[in-house]
């Protein structure tokens, strides 16, 4: 059968993509290069909803969470961030390691931090320069409502709103610039439908002001450098530039799609393949959920089930992580998916449970899904 790739990083790359960075290799510091740095600064631009520059650095996701702390806190600084799974752990990681007096605010693995949670924390801790968010987090499954928290934050908070957008964007709406927030990040082997080795990273006025009187030590993640070599269609190191000539392209279809149009994509993928393991019997997991990975419950005989998904149906999923690990196991339908591809999922499904003896009704994954694809009829 046909391998199947369902994890929520690395996503599918398209046929035109993979054909795109297959070309001969071109110099950094040519006037084609400069050419689609332009176009990539414009399309991030447009993705991020934000007229500021949206810099694009060769690391993974973190290594843009990581200059997102460093370049705009100083040793001694308080940070607030959330503990509701393995990436929001990450912000308290990070901030350890330089310094930062990072305030956690922990919650049971699944669910999300409303509002509330996050200014009572603020009450506790007035003085905190930055509180650090997870719009998605991979490893539960969960959606965080970073425009409502900014809402309730603005304006009495004059601090720094970070957020981890590295799952979201693209899957979720984003409006850096209108919901008043300063430093959103992502990586492109999520939404942006290429592999891994880049990451953006957008500043707010005011995080670049904040930038001003950081003292924490940075060199390759130096943001001033980024946003300098910007301004010149150019990077300041050298950039994986076969990467770059793919999400220009990766960019220009999204902006050929719309971007709410992606955004309501991803909705109606996750509704129906919500909608689809649960008429089998299997339990979401996870709630508010993401519109970029849904996460499930397994089934009895979890790891028989696990088993043939991979080897049988050929389809690669993510398993949980840490404290989930061997509960649940996770489906991706962020970057280049569309309906077809929940309904082949939700087949094999269905065929793995049938094969480990799972009771259900033959075909209720694929009509639950199809109903909601066709608008409920």
């Amino acid at each position: 059968m046909k391998p199947r790739l369902f994890t929520p990083g690395p996503t599918p790359v398209p046929e035109s993509i993979m054909l795109r960075m297959a070309q001969p290799i071109i110099h950094h510091r040519t006037v084609e290069f400069q050419k689609a740095l332009h176009d990539v600064g414009e399309g991030l631009g447009y993705l991020f909803r934000t007229s500021q520059p949206v810099m694009t650095l060769t690391s993974s996701g973190t290594g843009a969470m990581e200059a997102a702390l460093v370049n705009t806190l100083s040793a001694g600084d308080e940070i607030i961030f959330v503990n509701a799974g393995k990436f929001g752990e990450r912000w308290g990681e990070i901030a350890g390691v330089y310094g930062i007096v990072a305030h956690e605010i922990t919650i049971e693995w699944g669910t999300a931090v409303t509002a509330e949670q996050v200014l009572e924390a603020l009450g506790k801790h007035p003085s905190v320069k930055a509180i650090c968010l997870t719009h998605s987090e991979t490893s539960t499954g969960v959606f965080t409502d970073v425009q409502a928290i900014a809402a309730a934050l603005r304006p009495g908070f004059q601090g720094l709103i970070i957020v981890d957008g590295i799952t979201a964007v693209g899957a979720h709406e984003m409006r850096f610039d209108d919901w008043d927030l300063d430093v959103v990040v992502t990586g492109s082997q999520k939404g942006l439908m290429i592999p891994p080795g880049l990451a953006f990273i957008v500043l707010s006025e005011r995080a670049w002001k904040s930038a001003e009187s950081s003292t924490l030590p940075k060199f390759y993640f130096d943001l001033k450098l980024a946003k300098k070599a910007f301004a010149t269609d150019d990077t300041p190191w050298t950039p994986a530039v076969t990467l770059v000539l793919g999400v220009a392209d990766a960019l220009a279809m999204i902006r050929e799609e719309g971007i709410e149009n992606v955004w309501n994509r991803h909705a109606r993928m996750a509704s129906a393949l919500r909608a689809g393991v649960a008429a089998v019997g299997l339990q979401p997991y996870g709630n508010p959920p993401s519109n970029a990975v849904t996460a499930v419950m397994l089934p009895e005989k979890g790891e028989e089930f696990s088993s043939l998904m991979k080897k049988k149906y050929r389809i690669t999923m993510a398993a949980g992580q840490e404290q989930l690990k061997g509960k649940i196991f996770r489906l991706s339908h962020l970057g280049y998916y569309d309906e077809a591809d929940m309904l082949a999922v939700l087949y094999a499904i269905e065929s793995a449970l049938s094969d480990i003896g799972h009771q259900y009704t033959s075909g209720a994954g694929l009509a639950a899904a199809q109903k909601v694809f066709n608008g409920g009829r």
